[in-house]
C-alpha cells in the first residue's frame, strides 16, 4: 500500500552518499520490498501500519544502528518478520564525484548488504559488480564516518517516538538538550573536556622533569671543577699509557725470539720414524683387506641363518599343518563311532517296541473296582505320612538355615578382622622398615637415595678412583639443599629418580662407574654424561615462568654448579613451578596465558600439566606416610613412626580379644547346626521313602487304568518312527565314512611331504665350515692387528715423545705470542710502536721497573688533588 512520489528529474551525476536504492526482505512487517530513489528529496505516503517507518528504521539498522536505539525492538532477531528465519536489508549508496569513498576499490556505487538470522548477523560490502570487498564493522564505520550519515542523529534520523518527544516536551531545557545532542555540540564538548585533562597531565609531568633534573644539574657543575683539578696529571697518565704500551709489545716479541730457537729444534726432531710408520701403513693394508673378507663372511653367515629361521618356520608350519590333519581324522573317527552306536540304540529300540507289540495281543486286561479302591485308601494314608514328615523336615530347615545365617555373619566378622590384623600386621612392618631406613639416612643421608647399594657403589668408585677421568658426582640428591623444607615433597615428586642419578664427564667414566655398579649388583643405575668444565647457566628471564610462584630451580640450593645445570638441562628445573595446594595449581596449569610453565607440582606432591588440549593430573607416586628424601626433620618423623606402629599394635591386642570371641561363638553355632542336621537327616529320609512311595503306587495305578483303555495304534506309530530315524542315521554314518577316508588320506600326505622336507634340510647344511671360516679370519685380523699395535707401541713410546714435547712447547709459544699479541693489540697496534722508538734494548722486567715508578708517582699526585674522575656517558 506504499506509494512513492515522483521525483524530480535527475541531474548528470548522482552526488556521493546519497541512497539510490532500498530492498527489505522478511523485514518487520515487508515480506519483499524494492524502492528506488531519487537524487534529491523523496516523499514515501502510505496508511498506518504499512511499513514507512520500517524502511527507516532498516536504514539506521544497515548503518549500524543498535536495535535497542531504534526504539522498535531490543534484539535484531525481533525485526524478522514473523514465520520466518531470517531477514536482509541490502542499500546502494551512490558514489561518484569529488566526495567519493575509495573510487579506485568500490567504483561508482557501494553496496551494503545486512543479513539478520535468529543467532547472529553480518554485514557485506561490495563494489559496484557486486564483488565483496569488505565484511568488518570497521570498514563500515569508515563509510559512516566519510558520508557524514550518523543515524543515532535526531537531525539527520527522527522517528516518531523521537519526533513525538521532542514536540510534546514543553521544558526548554530538554529541548536545548535535544538541539546540543543534534548539532554534535555534546560530542564537541566531551571531546574538549578530554583533551583539557590530558593538557593537566602533561603539565604535572613538566614539574615533575623539571624537579628531578636540578640534582643531575649540581652534580654535573661539581664534575666539571673535579674536571679542572685533575688536568695537570694527565701528562704523567699519556706517560704510563705509552709504558704499558712499550710492555705490551716487548713480552710478544721476546716470545717471538723464543719461537724462532723452537722452529730450528723442532726441525732437527722431524727428521725420523719413516721405517716404524712404513710398517705400520703395511699392516694397515692387511687389516682393511681382512675386515672386507671378515664383513663377506658375516653377510654369508647371516644370509644362512636367516635360511635355517625359514626352514625352522616351514618345519614349525608344517608339524601344525599335520596336527590339525590328525586332530580332524581323530574328531571323524569319534564321530563315526557316536552314530555307530546311536544306530546299534536305535535298532535295539525296534526290537523292543516290536517285542511289546507282539506281547499287547497277546495279553488281556483283567483289572477289578475293588482293586482299584484299595490302592487309593493306600495313597491317601501314605500321603497323610508325607505330610507330618514334610512338615518336621521345613522346621528343622529353618532352624538350621537360621544357625546357618548367623554363622555366616560372624564368619564374615572373623575374616574382616583378620584382613584388619592382617593390615596391621603389614603396616606394622612397613613402619618398622621404614624406621630403619631413616635411621640409617639420619646416621648416613646418602641412603635415602638408593639404601646400602648407594654406599657399596660409593665404596667401588673410591676403590677405582684412579680409573676415572675425573671423579664421579653423586646422587645428585646428596649435593642438594632446600631453601625451605615446606617444598621438600613438592621437590622430589618434581625430579624423581634424577635424585639418585650419578653425573660423569666422558663416556669412558660412564663405562667405569656402570662395572663399578655391577660389581656391587647396582642395576638400572642412571647416569648422566655432563661437561664439568661448563659454567654455571644462566637463565633469561624470558625463558621463566610468568608467575610470582616459586620454582623447583629458585628453592634448591648447591654447591657444585655442575648438579644445577643437570637439573636444567635433563629436568627442567627452571619451568617447574611449586604451588600451595590443588586450586591454585589447577589454575596456574591450565591457564594459557602463563607462558614457560612445564609442570605444576603442590606441596603435597601432586603434578599437574596440560598438553594442548588435554589437562593431567597425577598424585603422588611415594609411599603413603613415608617422608621425602629431602627430608631433614628425621628424628621428628622416627618418633612419630614409632607412636604410629604402638598405636597399631594396640588395635591389633584389641581385634584379636574380638576374634576369639567371635571363634568361640562360631564353635557353637557349628554345633547347633551338626545337632539340627542329625535330627533332620533321618527325617527326611523317610520322607524320601514314603514319597517312592506313593510315586509306586500312582505308576501301579495309572498301569491299571492304561491297561484298560489303550490300543496298539501308539506303538505302531512309535515303530514307523524308529525305522525312519534309522534309514536316516545309516546314511549320515555313510557320509562320515567318506570323510573319514579323506581326512587320513591327507594326514599320510602331508606326513610324507614334511619327511621330504626334512630330508632336503638335512642335505644342505653349510653353517659348520662357514663358521670356521669366520673364525679363521678373525684370528688372522688380530694378529695382524696385534703386529702394528707393537709398531704403534714402538712409535708412541720412544719415537713420538720428543717430538710430541717440541711440538706442544712450539705450539705453547705460538698461543702464548698469540695471547700476548692480543693483548698488546687491545692497548694499542704494533704500528703505534715506531712513534714511541720501538722497545729496542729494553726487556719487559725493566720496562715494567719504570711503570711500577710512575704509577707511584701517579698515585701521589692524585691523592694530592682528589680521587680520580669516571664519567660514564649514559645513553641518550
Amino acid at each position: 500500500n506504499l506509494r512513492q512520489l515522483p521525483a524530480r528529474s535527475k541531474a548528470a551525476a548522482a552526488m556521493a552518499g546519497t541512497i539510490s536504492r532500498i530492498r527489505l526482505e522478511n523485514f518487520m512487517c515487508h515480506s519483499s520490498l524494492d524502492i528506488e530513489l531519487g537524487q534529491h528529496v523523496n516523499f514515501i505516503t502510505g496508511q498506518n501500519g504499512s511499513g514507512k517507518s520500517a524502511i527507516l528504521t532498516a536504514l539506521c539498522i544497515a548503518f549500524g544502528c543498535r536495535a535497542k536505539n531504534t526504539q522498535r525492538a531490543a534484539t535484531l532477531k525481533d525485526f524478522i518478520k514473523t514465520g520466518c528465519s531470517d531477514a536482509a536489508i541490502a542499500v546502494d549508496i551512490n558514489n561518484q564525484g569529488e566526495d567519493a569513498f575509495k573510487p579506485d576499490i568500490y567504483g561508482n556505487l557501494i553496496k551494503l548488504e545486512r543479513r539478520i538470522t535468529k543467532s547472529s548477523s553480518s554485514t557485506i560490502l561490495k563494489d559496484q559488480h557486486g564483488r565483496k570487498v569488505a565484511h568488518r564493522k570497521d570498514d563500515l564505520n569508515e563509510i559512516v564516518e566519510h558520508f557524514n550519515i550518523d543515524v543515532e542523529n535526531p537531525c539527520v534520523i527522527m522517528s516518531q517516538d523521537k519526533s513525538r518527544e521532542f514536540l510534546h516536551s514543553g521544558n526548554d531545557k530538554d529541548k536545548f538538550k535535544f538541539f546540543f545532542k543534534a548539532t554534535l555540540l555534546q560530542r564537541l564538548k566531551e571531546l574538549l573536556e578530554t583533551i583539557r585533562d590530558q593538557v593537566h597531565k602533561a603539565d604535572s609531568d613538566v614539574q615533575e622533569l623539571e624537579k628531578s633534573i636540578k640534582p643531575v644539574m649540581r652534580e654535573l657543575d661539581e664534575l666539571r671543577e673535579k674536571i679542572k683539578n685533575m688536568e695537570h696529571i694527565e701528562e704523567i697518565a699519556h706517560d704510563i699509557d705509552n709504558l704499558k704500551k712499550k710492555l705490551a709489545w716487548s713480552w710478544v716479541y721476546e716470545v717471538d725470539q723464543q719461537i724462532e730457537e723452537q722452529t730450528v729444534k723442532l726441525q732437527k726432531l722431524k727428521g725420523r720414524a719413516p721405517a716404524c710408520q712404513e710398517r705400520i701403513d703395511r699392516n694397515t693394508v692387511v687389516i682393511d683387506k681382512l675386515k672386507k673378507e671378515l664383513i663377506e663372511k658375516e653377510e654369508n653367515l647371516r644370509s644362512l641363518v636367516g635360511k635355517t629361521r625359514e626352514e625352522n618356520n616351514m618345519k614349525k608350519s608344517m608339524e601344525n599343518n599335520i596336527a590339525e590333519a590328525v586332530k580332524r581324522e581323530i574328531e571323524l573317527e569319534a564321530e563315526h563311532e557316536r552314530g555307530a552306536h546311536m544306530l546299534q540304540r536305535k535298532n535295539g529300540r525296534l526290537n523292543q517296541l516290536q517285542a511289546q507289540l507282539r506281547d499287547f495281543q497277546m495279553q488281556h486286561m483283567q483289572s477289578t473296582q475293588a482293586e482299584a479302591s484299595q490302592m487309593e485308601k493306600d495313597m491317601q494314608n501314605i500321603q497323610q505320612q508325607i505330610d507330618h514328615l514334610h512338615s518336621n523336615v521345613t522346621r528343622l530347615r529353618e532352624d538350621e538355615n537360621e544357625f546357618t545365617a548367623e554363622l555366616s555373619g560372624i564368619v564374615k566378622s572373623i575374616n574382616d578382622i583378620s584382613k584388619e590384623i592382617a593390615e596391621n600386621d603389614r603396616r606394622t612392618k612397613q613402619i618398622k622398615s621404614d624406621i630403619a631406613d631413616l635411621q640409617r639416612q639420619q646416621s648416613n643421608t646418602v641412603t635415602a637415595f638408593g639404601g646400602q647399594r648407594v654406599l657399596k657403589l660409593l665404596e667401588s668408585i673410591e676403590t677405582n678412583h684412579k680409573k676415572f677421568e675425573s671423579p664421579p658426582i653423586g646422587p645428585i640428591g646428596a649435593h642438594l639443599q632446600l631453601a625451605s623444607e615446606s617444598w621438600s615433597v613438592a621437590v622430589d615428586s618434581a625430579c624423581g629418580g634424577l635424585l639418585d642419578a650419578f653425573i660423569v664427564t666422558c663416556c669412558k667414566d660412564l663405562h667405569v662407574l656402570r662395572e663399578c655398579a655391577s660389581k656391587v649388583n647396582f642395576n638400572n643405575l642412571r647416569i648422566i654424561v655432563y661437561d664439568f668444565t661448563r659454567p654455571r647457566l644462566i637463565i633469561p628471564d624470558g625463558s621463566l615462568p610468568t608467575t610470582e610462584h616459586p620454582t623447583v630451580l629458585s628453592v634448591i640450593q648447591s654447591e657444585n654448579h655442575t648438579v644445577l645445570n643437570v637439573l636444567v638441562d635433563q629436568g627442567h628445573a627452571e619451568r617447574q613451578v611449586l604451588v600451595k595446594d590443588y586450586e591454585v595449581g589447577k589454575s596456574l596449569a591450565f591457564d594459557d596465558r602463563m607462558r614457560n610453565i612445564k609442570e605444576v607440582y603442590t606441596s603435597d606432591g601432586d603434578k599437574i600439566f596440560s598438553r594442548r588440549a588435554v589437562q593431567t593430573f597425577y598424585p603422588p607416586t611415594s609411599k603413603k606416610g613415608r617422608p621425602n628424601r629431602l627430608c631433614s626433620s628425621l628424628g621428628e618423623k622416627i618418633a612419630e613412626l614409632k607412636n604410629e606402629a604402638e598405636g597399631i599394635q594396640r588395635t591389633i591386642v584389641e581385634k584379636n580379644g574380638q576374634k576369639s570371641k567371635l571363634v568361640k561363638d562360631q564353635c557353637d553355632l557349628e554345633q547347633k547346626i551338626a545337632d539340627s542336621k542329625r535330627k533332620r537327616e533321618p527325617e527326611e529320609h523317610r520322607l524320601e521313602k514314603k514319597i517312592l512311595e506313593l510315586d509306586d503306587a500312582k505308576r501301579a495305578f495309572a498301569e491299571i487304568n492304561r491297561y484298560a483303555a489303550v490300543d496298539n495304534s501308539e506303538l505302531e506309530e512309535d515303530i514307523k518312527k524308529e525305522k525312519n530315524i534309522i534309514v536316516e542315521s545309516e546314511q549320515l554314518l555313510q557320509k562320515i565314512k567318506v570323510k573319514l577316508a579323506a581326512a587320513s588320506r591327507e594326514v599320510n600326505d602331508r606326513r610324507e611331504a614334511y619327511k621330504t622336507f626334512m630330508d632336503s634340510v638335512n642335505e644342505t647344511g653349510h653353517r659348520a665350515s662357514a663358521n670356521d671360516e669366520l673364525e679363521l679370519i678373525k684370528r688372522k685380523l688380530d694378529a695382524a692387528e696385534q703386529e702394528k699395535a707393537h709398531y704403534e707401541g714402538l712409535m708412541t713410546t720412544k719415537v713420538l715423545p720428543a717430538i710430541k714435547m717440541a711440538e706442544a712447547e712450539y705450539a705453547d709459544l705460538q698461543q702464548l705470542r698469540q695471547d700476548n699479541f692480543k693483548k698488546a693489540s687491545t692497548i694499542c697496534p704494533e704500528s703505534d710502536m715506531e712513534a714511541l722508538n720501538n722497545v729496542a734494548g729494553s726487556t719487559p722486567e725493566q720496562l715494567s721497573a719504570t711503570l711500577n715508578r710512575l704509577k707511584q708517582r701517579f698515585d701521589q699526585e692524585s691523592r694530592r688533588f682528589g680521587t680520580k674522575l669516571v664519567i660514564v656517558a649514559g645513553k641518550s
